[in-house]
């Protein structure tokens, strides 16, 4: 196969994640959907890294790959990270604390995805000071709640932003990952 034919195969998986990704953002299909939306992007991190060469042609190809990357960054983050919170609080003795913690970190779905594109965003621009940067202002902006949540009652909140924001990141690492191989 050729440097192009890989760049290509990369493009549909990415593209395929992309599709389950967006299925997965319903609660019943998240179980379904997620799992092959994480293997396919392992998939076009294999493709991306594997062969020697790997690349689009043209200027065009380039900003699919690397819309496909952003928008698999974004959508494919929130239902892994919803998957993950599902698998801890089965697992916590004290599921209500978690639920709990939910209410307490409003927002979290919009903060995680703009915390994935602006990940997703440095990386892929060749900064990866950015995601310290990302990091930071996320942290000391959820502090109060944190603090506040944790006077007093135990309500797992600061767990579940640790759970979140590192499945979150990874997720958008993976993504600038195979965008950073392909170019």
């Amino acid at each position: 196969m050729s440097a192009d034919d890989w760049g290509a195969l990369t493009l549909v998986l990415l593209a395929a994640g992309l599709v389950c990704a967006s299925a997965a953002w319903a609660t019943a299909a998240r179980r379904v959907w997620a799992p092959p939306a994480l293997l396919l992007l392992l998939a076009a991190g294999i493709v991306a890294a594997a062969p020697p060469d790997v690349q689009v042609d043209g200027r065009g190809l380039t900003t699919v790959l690397v819309l496909l990357g952003g928008a698999l960054a974004v959508a494919g983050g929130g239902p892994l990270t919803a998957l993950v919170f599902d698998l801890v609080d089965r697992r916590e003795s004290a599921p209500e604390s978690l639920e709990t913690a939910g209410r307490v970190l409003r927002g979290g779905a919009w903060i995680g995805a703009l915390e994935r594109l602006a990940i997703f965003s440095t990386i892929a621009a060749g900064w990866p000071e950015g995601l310290a940067v990302v990091l930071a202002v996320k942290g000391l902006g959820r502090y109060p709640e944190l603090r506040a949540a944790e006077d007093g009652v135990r309500t797992g909140a600061a767990e579940r932003f640790i759970i979140g924001t590192l499945t979150s990141v990874l997720w958008a690492c993976g993504c600038a990952g195979v965008v950073l191989l392909v170019r």
